[in-house]
């Protein structure tokens, strides 16, 4: 009942005109943000701050701002996703795995009105989960340490796997090949130079941006190249621009398991909306098994991750609210947008600033609603993008991933790494390797080796630490049974060939 009083007054602050009028703003710069590759909700939420600062809003006015545009640029990651295969930020690297076969078979207006709707669920039930279990799902949190961290790193990995197909080898390779590109640089422990060929434009590593754009972006430029005439068109646009009833109905209890996965993930500090989207996307795979359409267009494949990143990115702000500990790097920014008004978050802030923690609690809602209402009716605006012919799509999509490169360092170099890792994204879709494992790895290399670099300083080497709580022995287990599984069905199969053989031979 407390709980429900609190609440109550959240929705005093946050239904007053001045801050419904900002949470609007927030969602629509959020969502233009998030429509342009390699921005993402990081990049808008900084922008923002000195903004809101310079404008004299008010902590809990500005607070609301920014949780405004983290949602929203999460919504628009998805557009650029299922228009045109380039992920927003790498959360939405899931969603173009079914989202993009989707709009290419001509259903782009259900897949961008179904992630709109699956996001909308995985937010709701996600703020839900943060009225109701936020202190105590905090203290969980703090369980997890760095060998913890490492075996689920490992996890995401190996889930891989869910997505390989019949491809378990080259998906192999490619992961490989990412957790490679994430040593490039210096060593953050030592300050030794990695592959880094004496230049000192990737000192600093790669950028994920110049990745991403690269692999994505420059290479489907490239296949546009290979089959652009006058007037031909990159995708054809039909008919229905919204799910129908069957559709929600099929991917309904999807939305509830990843909304609560996406949630339970979003509230471990740094594990963050790829992390959710990666394990909630394999988890569907597995459980659709042979009946599933995995990566050509199933309507559950674009569900999962995007009821996933909704939940996780709410699920963030837990751990920043109630330990002081970012859960995300976009909730690390906002935290320190709270320092410039002398807040410090952690247990107490629930006591000495209920206004600006239920206020913002209440705003998640009411975003995430406006985002839905915003976004639905102008879905038909969006699919017209893929009514541009290629020969004038390929250029538009070059100059925005130009532009979106060179303004993360403003050098030429990164402008020519990625037309070179561009080159190699290219290569690998004609020869069939998929790219999600290659930029999974890459991404989730670098935590990697920073949580095993700390678990092993704490245990001075020994790597029985790595193992040693109850939460990792659990995570190993589910490792070695993604492991085997596969082994399993290889097996199974040969032994109903060896079956078969006979048989026929009778015949």
């Amino acid at each position: 009942m407390e709980t429900l009083n609190f609440l109550m007054q959240g929705f005093g602050v946050a239904l007053t005109p001045s801050n419904l009028l900002i949470a609007l703003i927030g969602t629509l710069i959020g969502t233009v943000v998030g429509l342009l590759p390699g921005l993402g909700p990081i990049n808008g939420v900084a922008i923002l701050i000195p903004v809101a600062f310079a404008f004299g809003l008010p902590p809990e006015s500005a607070l609301i701002l920014l949780a405004a545009v983290y949602l929203g640029c999460e919504y628009g990651g998805r557009i650029s996703s299922i228009l045109l295969n380039i992920p927003g930020e790498a959360a939405t690297l899931m969603t173009c795995l079914d989202g993009y076969p989707m709009a290419r078979q001509g259903r782009a207006g259900v897949a961008l009105s179904l992630s709109a709707w699956s996001s909308f669920l995985g937010a709701f039930i996600a703020t839900c989960g943060m009225v109701l279990f936020a202190p105590m799902l905090a203290k969980w949190a703090i369980a997890f340490g760095p060998a913890e961290y490492f075996a689920l790193m490992v996890l995401a990995i190996v889930a891989l796997a869910g997505m390989a197909g019949d491809k378990p080898m080259k998906t192999l390779v490619a992961a490989l090949l990412g957790l490679f590109l994430s040593c490039v640089g210096i060593d953050a422990n030592s300050g030794v130079y990695r592959f880094t060929f004496d230049s000192i434009h990737v000192a600093d590593g790669i950028q994920f941006v110049v990745l991403v754009l690269g692999l994505f972006s420059v290479s489907e430029i490239l296949l546009l190249l290979e089959k652009t005439h006058h007037g031909q068109q990159a995708v054809q646009a039909t008919g229905r621009m919204l799910f129908n009833f069957n559709e929600a109905r099929r991917v309904l209890m999807i939305n509830l398991r990843c909304g609560i996965g996406g949630f339970i993930v979003g509230v471990l500090p740094g594990a963050g909306a790829t992390l959710a989207s990666a394990l909630a996307y394999s988890t569907e795979k597995r459980m659709a098994g042979a009946d599933g359409q995995f990566g050509k267009g199933d309507i559950r494949g674009l569900a999962a991750p995007e009821t996933a990143i909704g939940a996780s990115c709410c699920g963030a702000m837990v751990p920043m609210l109630t330990l002081g500990v970012p859960g995300s790097g976009t909730t690390a920014v906002m935290i320190g947008a709270l320092t410039l008004y002398n807040i410090t978050p952690g247990p107490l802030l629930f006591q000495n600033e209920p206004e600006l923690v239920w206020g913002l609690i209440a705003s998640l809602f009411i975003a995430n609603f406006m985002l839905l209402v915003l976004n639905v009716p102008m879905i038909k605006l969006f699919t017209r993008i893929l009514t541009v012919p290629n020969w004038a799509l390929a250029p538009a999509i070059a100059i925005i991933t130009a532009i979106g490169v060179y303004a993360v360092h403003a050098t030429t170099f990164d402008l020519l790494l990625m037309v070179a890792v561009g080159i190699l994204g290219y290569a690998m879709r004609k020869l069939d390797f998929p790219l999600s494992p290659l930029l999974l790895g890459f991404i989730l290399g670098g935590h990697m080796e920073q949580d095993l670099r700390r678990a092993l300083s704490i245990s001075n080497g020994e790597l029985d630490i790595l193992w040693s709580s109850g939460i990792a022995q659990g995570t190993w287990a589910m490792v070695a049974l993604m492991l085997a599984l596969p082994l399993l069905r290889i097996w199974r199969r040969r032994a109903a060939r060896r079956q078969a053989a006979p048989a026929a031979l009778a015949e």
